[in-house]
């Protein structure tokens, strides 16, 4: 295969040919898959909201078992291949590493991720994402789990090496951008994660073909969630790195120190897989001593490493705008950012909705006892959607919107709509969790279509509160779903019908990264000593935020069983 880099005119980039073909197919089964998670996500909104209740309960699990699969596996992994190769081939100029085995990987995931919709939709494998045994589904679906995930292994070890080839070529000096070290996090986890799913996966479907007899459920439980949540930090890492790039792109802004965030990121892979340990809180299978240890020492320091991210990226853009002379007040820096570019106003929703809403409701759930008030209510996809839908996927929305004039070379179409999509799709999930979070906390359950529970010998009689609340994730959730079908009206029209760009400049060979300069902090602006006082005081808003509202958790807790 002849390898040409193209240099794009707009930005600057060099994409080498293999790589920007990878990133593209990548990306966009990307997106069919999250239009078809869309669209099964109103079956799932119409049937929780009570005054529709749309779908019989055998097509509801069916509809929820592929919605969740196709939004939380494949729309996002498709996409955080692309963004692996971006971060290495592209941030780095250099050539994809066995640029065969690379598509060999996409032909795995597509084949995998199209046996697994197909085994759900003939109807006999309506076990929801988790697929806990005995509950057992057709052969075929833990197939194509299988096949899609040994694809994003292969996807991740080309990954690897690609930094290696990057190395040997000299195409970069020094360390790596903070961007690709974000992404080598990612893919540090995702092995991990991916081999947890592979070791509890193959004997399940050994199993669903009668070739072994039994998988011990405890064992299923404990080590399919070192798989399930931890893909979720594989997410953390990968959206926080477009965090980093976007506030690079939009202001130039570099880390308040490089040496912090790149601490933070291996915080990230030293402990934040343990935030599984959630959902093994009510399980007799692993021990009080493992539960106390994993839902406090070692939950601080993945904490800790958000809580540094969360403070040095807004940091990072505040000190790149006070150096463009928006000194007046504390937030002038903020209230005149580029709020009607999509970029930085996906950025930016997704990052005070990760941090606010996922991060502080994350911390409760992972506490011991808190988790206890809201294990297996409603309030549990509350805070998924707002770490995986607010933080994730609306920052690869954001991404996007960047990639589709440098990457696709092409016009975006309705420049004005899209101004508008990060804050429809946003603001109705920050609203969609809220709601989704109250109806919790009052008991609702997760996993039951009716939450009436009509019919049953023992009827519960919840409070009107409870069915107001879930009315209104009906009609956020609708909002939501109108928001991300503008997301994929924008893109794909403007891949399909977008004025065409100019190509740019193409080479046979790269030109290395120059060695990036260090990053030092002006301390000509700000006040009391800081160099970024706006940033300090949103800071403070949210660990008030947190207190209040993990100690009014307390109180909930302490109201469950009274004393007299």
């Amino acid at each position: 295969m002849t390898t040409t880099y193209r240099t794009c005119p707009r930005s600057g980039l060099q994409f080498e040919s293999q790589a920007e073909r990878l990133m593209i197919v990548n990306a966009v089964t990307a997106v069919v898959a999250l239009l078809i998670g869309g669209i099964l996500a109103i079956g799932v909104v119409a049937t929780r909201w009570p005054a529709l209740h749309w779908l019989a309960p055998d097509t509801f699990y069916m509809v929820l078992t592929a919605h969740g699969i196709d939004m939380l596996i494949f729309w996002i992994i498709f996409f955080e291949v692309a963004v692996l190769y971006f971060c290495s081939s592209t941030l780095l100029r250099s050539r994809i590493a066995t640029p065969r085995f690379a598509w060999l990987a996409y032909a795995l995931m597509l084949i995998g991720a199209v046996v697994n919709n197909v085994a759900v939709f003939q109807g006999s494998s309506s076990v929801m994402m988790t697929s806990y045994v005995p509950m057992m589904a057709a052969p075929s679906f833990y197939l194509g789990l299988i096949l899609f995930a040994v694809g994003a292994l292969i996807a991740c070890f080309i990954f690897f090496g690609t930094l290696v080839v990057a190395r040997r070529e000299r195409t970069y000096k020094g360390s790596v951008p903070l961007v690709t070290f974000g992404a080598i996090t990612a893919a540090i986890i995702a092995v991990f994660t991916i081999t947890s799913g592979a070791i509890i996966l193959i004997p399940t479907w050994l199993m669903s073909m009668g070739v072994i007899q039994s998988v011990d459920a405890l064992v299923y439980r404990t080590i399919w969630w070192a798989f399930g949540h931890s893909s979720q930090q594989i997410n953390v890492a990968a959206h926080i790195s477009i965090w980093y790039a976007v506030a690079a792109i939009a202001f130039g802004a570099k880390p308040m120190s490089e040496r912090v965030s790149r601490g933070a990121f291996l915080l990230y892979i030293l402990f934040l897989q343990l935030a599984s340990a959630h959902h093994l809180l009510a399980d007799p299978g692993v021990s009080t001593a493992w539960k106390v240890v994993n839902t406090s020492y070692f939950m601080y320091f993945a904490v800790l490493a958000s809580m540094i991210h969360g403070l040095t990226i807004p940091g990072a853009i505040e000190v790149a705008q006070r150096a463009k002379g928006l000194n007046n007040g504390l937030f002038e820096w903020l209230r005149k950012a580029p709020w009607g570019n999509p970029v930085f106003s996906g950025v930016f929703i997704s990052l005070i909705g990760f941090g606010f809403l996922g991060g502080i409701s994350g911390v409760m759930m992972g506490t011991e006892q808190l988790n206890m008030i809201i294990h297996n209510t409603i309030y549990v996809p509350g805070h998924f959607h707002a770490t995986v839908v607010v933080g994730t996927t609306l920052s690869f929305m954001a991404l996007t919107y960047f990639l589709i004039p440098v990457l696709f070379r092409r016009e975006m179409i309705n420049p004005g709509l899209a101004k508008y999509q990060p804050y429809l799709f946003g603001f109705s999930m920050y609203f969609f969790c809220l709601v989704m979070m109250g109806a919790g906390t009052l008991g609702v359950s997760r996993r039951h279509w009716d939450m009436a529970f009509s019919g049953a010998a023992q009827a519960y009689e919840w409070p009107g509160a409870a069915y107001l609340l879930m009315g209104l994730v009906g009609v956020a959730g609708m909002a939501a779903i109108i928001g991300g079908a503008l997301y994929i009206y924008i893109t794909v029209g403007s891949i399909l019908w977008g004025r065409k760009l100019d190509t740019g400049a193409v080479s046979a060979k790269t030109t290395p990264v120059l060695p990036a300069t260090p990053t030092v902090v002006a301390q000509s602006y700000g006040s009391a000593g800081f160099a970024a006082p706006g940033t300090f005081v949103l800071a403070m808003v949210f660990l008030v935020s947190f207190v209040l509202y993990y100690f009014i958790n307390w109180k909930y807790l302490s109201q469950v069983w009274g004393l007299s």
